[in-house]
């Protein structure tokens, strides 16, 4: 497969599978690089992961979001992965790209702080050498988020139906119940702090208020600082192309604000009544906007 057919099915991706698709080959890249020049297991990690020394954490400040695209093996991957695949299709039935960034990513943020602070303010974790990778906060973030939106909604599980509050609920008991007993107590603490993001996410957002609105310019400011070395092209005094482009530009922003008055609509419909009670056109909508962002 040339790189231009690589690049097309990339961007075919949603913003979910690309998430996952760049959490997999840092996986291999980082494997197969320590094989092949014989480096010792953490050389490359340990310049990503995230440290709970905070001096150490000061030498590498990158790392409370970088930590999130490490793994410690194939199974921690691949559960990660698969919660962060079948939750990222219901979350972009119902929202873009930019706002599953904003959860996926402040979650990280959150997950990585709550790893850092409390293992520099809770006597039981001040002797244990300890670092946290994975994605696991950014994947409980979203998870929490959709169960927080839409709590009363539906899913089916195995042989039942269960409600999505009853899973969050389950996933954060569960962190909680592990946080003393298992040997990753890091890892519940990065969850907990993943899932606190999602809750506080969603129910300010169902009350009309999006906390990640400021990240989303924050993301844009970086991302336009690679940008700056692109050229704009000059202005041309072409009145008739000006004209008739003035005016596409116009339908374009019509139907794209039509378009959000409807997928706004549908979300209200939804956070009021559940996500089944969307007749199959608004739920084909939802889907094709999602696919559409």
């Amino acid at each position: 497969m040339t790189q231009g057919n690589l690049k097309y099915q990339f961007s075919r991706l949603s913003i979910a599978e690309k998430l996952i698709a760049i959490n997999v080959l840092v996986f291999i890249v980082e494997r197969l690089t320590t094989f092949l020049l014989r480096l010792p297991s953490n050389s490359i990690v340990q310049w990503f992961e995230l440290p709970k020394d905070f001096f150490d954490f000061l030498v590498q400040p990158w790392s409370i979001v970088t930590y999130s695209f490490f793994h410690g093996g194939f199974g921690h991957l691949f559960w990660n992965m698969l919660l962060i695949y079948f939750v990222g299709r219901i979350f972009l039935n119902l929202f873009d790209a930019r706002r599953f960034l904003n959860v996926y990513f402040l979650g990280v943020i959150m997950g990585g702080l709550f790893f850092f602070v409390g293992y520099n303010i809770f006597p039981a974790f001040f002797n244990v050498n300890a670092y946290l990778i994975g994605a696991s906060a950014g994947a409980s973030a979203i998870l929490i988020f959709i169960c927080a939106y839409m709590p009363n909604q539906e899913v089916r599980l195995i042989f039942f139906n269960v409600k999505l509050w009853y899973i969050g609920a389950f996933v954060v008991l569960m962190d909680l119940i592990q946080l003393p007993a298992s040997g990753n107590a890091g890892g519940h603490l990065a969850h907990l702090g993943g899932a606190l993001l999602g809750y506080w996410y969603a129910r300010q957002l169902v009350n009309g208020s999006d906390i990640g609105a400021g990240f989303s310019r924050f993301l844009d400011a970086i991302v336009n600082l690679f940008k700056g070395s692109e050229k704009k092209a000059p202005l041309k005094t072409v009145y008739k192309s000006k004209k008739r482009g003035a005016t596409t530009t116009s339908k374009a922003q019509y139907d794209k604000q039509s378009s959000q008055k409807k997928i706004d609509a549908i979300l209200d419909k939804i956070s009021k009544s559940g996500y089944e009670s969307l007749s199959k056109a608004e739920k084909d909508f939802l889907f094709q906007a999602g696919k559409g962002d």
